[in-house]
């Protein structure tokens, strides 16, 4: 009972996020060039292709949530900090344009990606815009801590272009070539520096000094790292009516995910049979054999495990910050929603 009420709490200040945060980023996104705004408002759901308006839903609003929640949690007005929250938002959104460009993805939030709908060059094109934008906007602010959440977030963009090149030179590697060390710090670069920059957006935003905004990036990526364990066993497992996406995506793909990484080199039997997958085509029964051999060589149980130890020790460093955790519900709130979620 106790999860379902944080998971409600969690949405509901998702909601609240977005009611905030969607009219200064439509606003934003709306100022670029007809030709790129057209296909930036494709991405984030507010027009079908065509140009008309569409009623979908401009993501689930986690990074400026964040942003909002550290800011609260730290004693600051998180309206101070709107800007920062769509700045964040729109860094998210330029990675997810290359993503799905680079990883070739076809479908995200249940319909087809920028660049299968206006081509690979207008999708990279956007997402450089988005960028681009949010660096505006944060140049554009009169609050004090403006200039060095500018400085963070480009920053932080520098480790995520980081982390995808890694994780794009992982590819071309064997399948028992990459370690879990080199995995993990692939994943902290490429998902937890945002979720660490958007928590310290919001602490800055807050007025606080520099352990306290070094505290609160440590609480969002390592939140970030349990994330990314948990986004990497929906990729294998999770639900495509609920995923948008096929079935074994990440596994047909050949990516070398956390689960799949701690399975190849867990030194097992089903790891000489994952690798030994993972050498040829990816059908549908090679996909079905290749998740079980990943469950039978523990990489399952393994990114359970560690997204778990991974939030204690966000919540450790949260403490550091807030030692009366009760003022960071909505912080711990936020963490256990994206760790527990099934999709």
């Amino acid at each position: 009972m106790g999860e379902a009420v944080e998971g409600r709490e969690a949405v509901d200040l998702l909601e609240r996020t977005r009611v905030a945060v969607n009219p200064r980023l439509r606003n934003t996104v709306e100022s670029l060039p007809g030709s790129i705004r057209r296909v930036a408002m494709y991405h984030f759901g507010w027009e079908h292709a065509d140009g008309t308006p569409a009623a979908g839903q401009a993501g689930k609003a986690i990074r400026p949530a964040l942003v909002l929640a550290a800011a609260g949690a730290l004693g600051g007005d998180p309206d101070d900090a709107l800007r920062a929250a769509a700045a964040v938002e729109l860094v998210h959104n330029f990675t997810l344009l290359h993503d799905d460009v680079i990883d070739e993805d076809a479908t995200r939030r249940h319909r087809p990606t920028a660049w299968t709908v206006f081509g690979t060059p207008d999708a990279i094109i956007v997402g450089d815009a988005l960028l681009a934008l949010a660096l505006r906007l944060l140049a554009e602010d009169g609050h004090p801590a403006a200039p060095a959440a500018s400085a963070r977030l480009a920053a932080c963009v520098i480790e995520l272009c980081a982390g995808q090149q890694a994780d794009c030179a992982f590819e071309q590697r064997g399948p028992q070539e990459v370690s879990l060390d080199e995995c993990l710090d692939m994943a902290m670069a490429k998902t937890g520096a945002l979720l660490g920059c958007a928590c310290s957006l919001g602490a800055l935003y807050a007025g606080a000094g520099p352990e306290e905004v070094a505290a609160l990036d440590a609480f969002g990526r390592e939140a970030g790292l349990a994330f990314q364990l948990i986004d990497d066993l929906i990729g294998i497992w999770g639900d495509p009516g609920r995923t948008g996406k096929p079935a074994g995506a990440d596994l047909a793909s050949h990516k070398k995910s956390l689960p799949v990484v701690a399975a190849l080199t867990s030194g097992t039997p089903a790891a000489a049979e994952l690798a030994e997958l993972y050498r040829g085509p990816m059908g549908a029964a090679a996909v079905r054999r290749a998740a079980g051999a990943v469950d039978r060589a523990g990489g399952r149980d393994w990114a359970q495990i560690h997204a778990a130890d991974r939030m204690a020790r966000a919540v450790d460093q949260l403490s550091r910050a807030v030692p009366d955790l009760a003022a960071a519900g909505d912080l711990l709130a936020l963490a256990e929603f994206v760790t527990r979620r099934s999709r």
